[in-house]
């Protein structure tokens, strides 16, 4: 009996792939690489299943070249490569990885924060070129992040997280977000509500951590940068295209705030050029969950959602991330 095929569009740890091998005919690529929307059909048109990452687009034009196609296992927490509304109405299940990474990315959003207020990144850079000849007292000021105000623009559980890191510096922590917590979970991350005028205003370094959606596009412009303190530090550990890059390119060149932490970018894997200019902003290349173990679960539960959707594996018929959960129930 033939096995359904299974193409997964990156290299990823080969004993999580071995799980699909005893079910599927697994076609793997054997380095990372960009595909474009024809090539992305070629590989499609006669798989079954596929596990992507953030950078392969499936949208409805791939898909009409995809007819055996029926789940599609995106590597990471957002989606927004993925065209549910097409994928749906072509009867192809979704899923992606949360809550595997809440933690690692965290953790990185406190690394990221306190090396952009600490200006690592440019006294690396110093150091590096040989001018430490002698250091001065006033050089190389940065800002503290112990009893400052935290802001969390978007408080799902990667925010909450970071929330209650705060505890450990004795800093304040207040939020936004689409809808208020419980009051049992802001004081169990010992966090405020606060409208979005006030989060801007108040914060001493603002986190953004909010899901990339239309209504979210540029939901940092140049208004809201101007609204910030001058002293403050902006972190970006969510999505490329909340952030409006080049008026944050403008912002940190002109003063309007202090420093910046930015792991992903509009049109990444392209950087704004301007802000490859600016000394006062830490970058780097959409890494926030790339530890080897929260990869590897990563890896392995968009492995689990394979097998479910084809009826193998603990969560037989039971995708545990689906996203589009609709279209198991058209299927039965």
């Amino acid at each position: 009996m033939t096995k359904p095929k299974v193409w997964i569009s990156r290299p990823f740890f080969p004993d999580i792939v071995d799980r699909l091998r005893e079910h599927f005919d697994v076609s793997a690529e054997p380095e990372e690489r960009a595909f474009s929307a024809a090539e992305l059909a070629e590989r499609l048109a006669d798989s079954d299943a596929a596990i992507v990452g953030l950078a392969d687009k499936i949208d409805g034009k791939v898909l009409e070249a995809a007819p055996k196609l029926r789940f599609v296992a995106n590597l990471g927490v957002g989606y927004n490569n993925l065209d549910i509304d097409a994928l749906t109405q072509a009867g192809v299940g979704a899923s992606n990885t949360p809550d595997v990474l809440n933690e690692t990315v965290a953790d990185y959003a406190w690394a990221l924060m306190l090396a952009a207020a600490r200006r690592v990144g440019e006294a690396e850079r110093w150091l590096r070129d040989g001018q430490w000849h002698g250091s001065r007292f006033e050089g190389w000021l940065g800002a503290d992040v112990h009893g400052k105000t935290i802001g969390i623009l978007g408080m799902g559980r990667i925010g909450q997280a970071i929330a209650r890191r705060a505890a450990g510096f004795r800093a304040r922590v207040i939020y936004h977000n689409r809808s208020r917590l419980d009051a049992a979970l802001e004081r169990e991350c010992a966090a405020t509500y606060v409208d979005k005028a006030s989060l801007l205003a108040q914060s001493d370094h603002l986190i953004l951590v909010l899901p990339y959606t239309p209504a979210n596009h540029h939901a940092i412009g140049e208004a809201e940068l101007k609204a910030m303190k001058p002293t403050a530090v902006l972190v970006n550990i969510a999505r490329g295209g909340i952030v409006d890059d080049a008026a944050l390119a403008r912002a940190l060149a002109t003063g309007t705030i202090a420093s910046a932490g930015v792991d992903v970018f509009e049109g990444e894997p392209s950087v704004h050029p301007d802000l490859l200019k600016i000394e006062n902003i830490v970058l780097s290349p959409h890494i926030a969950s790339a530890s080897r173990d929260t990869r590897r679960d990563m890896a392995a539960l968009a492995v689990d959602n394979v097998l479910a959707a084809f009826g193998h594996g603990p969560h037989a018929g039971r995708p545990p991330t689906i996203i589009n959960p609709g279209v198991l129930a058209d299927a039965s």
